[in-house]
């Protein structure tokens, strides 16, 4: 990608704002960031590339991309989210979630740039009985957490200063994800089954965007390296969030019948890829850094349903 085409994205030539890099553009997060930056044009100046742009699973095109074009910070909003299919393609899933990471944190520690690297709730296997906090054990239950898992290590070993936030249940206005699934068989069926017995913290991609910036934009010694823990509240069941999906979806006209929803147990659905069980994230660690987080997930849903409904979805 050239100097002429990487400086579109800069909302602000000032040379004091600082240079943010965020990969995964096209993703959840990536295009969450890219709004928010719109809303804050005079923060920072941003560059997004999405992979065709820059593939971050190869060294040399990283190194000589950062080479080419200093920045800050980095947010590495990429990620091999699909859950499922990571058992059928593991090399692909790994050098994406657990290479891939590694890579980015060697080529900013070497040129001083702060890594802002995202995970997952699925690294723990869920059997606590109280939210997680970044000090306990990790096992996790499936393919796709324990390349998740390799990644963060892989990060914090290649520079300490390097922030890695783990997340979970992420839901936005673009790509695939729970909302949009429900809001779509919504329409289409009469019944519904959703699992009961697994717990999180919905997260709304705005709300993780607002914190991965602040971090990004801290001056170089006031974020301290390591894990934070970021999920939304109140914490909620699949079905639980089934349901207040449907319902404010129908409330806005989004579906034109509200269908039953069966609450199910997670044994009771195909899955070659098991889930724990519970998914809350202890993020006194955020908060103690950054002050007071914004994570109430209902204000998301209302904001992406009303999004679809006026923007179509």
């Amino acid at each position: 990608m050239s100097p002429r085409a990487a400086s579109r994205d800069l909302h602000r030539p000032d040379a004091a704002a600082p240079r943010i890099l965020v990969t995964g553009a096209d993703g959840q997060l990536g295009r969450s960031l890219r709004a928010l930056a719109d809303q804050r044009p005079g923060e920072a100046r941003h560059t997004f590339l999405n992979r065709a742009q820059l593939d971050i699973t190869r060294a040399r095109d990283v190194a000589a991309w950062l080479d080419a074009h200093p920045v800050d910070s980095l947010i590495n909003a990429a990620a091999y989210t699909a859950v499922d299919r990571a058992a059928a393609e593991p090399d692909l899933s790994r050098a994406i979630n657990a290479d891939a990471p590694g890579l980015l944190a060697h080529a900013c520690a070497a040129r001083g740039i702060r890594l802002l690297h995202v995970s997952t709730d699925y690294v723990f296997d869920g059997r606590l009985d109280r939210p997680y906090r970044e000090s306990d054990p990790t096992a996790p239950l499936n393919t796709y957490g324990r390349g998740k898992l390799e990644g963060e290590r892989a990060v914090l070993d290649a520079d300490a200063r390097a922030v890695v936030v783990r997340t979970g249940w992420v839901f936005s206005a673009w790509g695939g994800n729970f909302v949009r699934t429900m809001v779509r068989l919504g329409a289409q069926r009469d019944t519904l089954r959703v699992i009961d017995d697994q717990i999180g913290g919905p997260t709304w991609a705005g709300h993780l965007a607002r914190v991965l910036h602040a971090l990004a934009q801290r001056p170089a010694g006031d974020a301290p390296g390591g894990l934070y823990h970021f999920g939304g509240q109140p914490w909620i069941s699949w079905h639980g969030f089934a349901l207040e999906i449907l319902g404010r979806a129908h409330a806005r006209g989004l579906i034109a019948h509200l269908p039953r929803v069966e609450a199910i147990a997670s044994a009771d659905w195909p899955s070659p890829e098991p889930r724990p069980a519970n998914g809350r994230l202890d993020c006194a660690r955020l908060e103690a850094l950054l002050g007071p987080l914004e994570r109430d997930w209902r204000i998301g849903l209302d904001q992406v349903l009303e999004s679809w409904k006026t923007e179509g979805s």
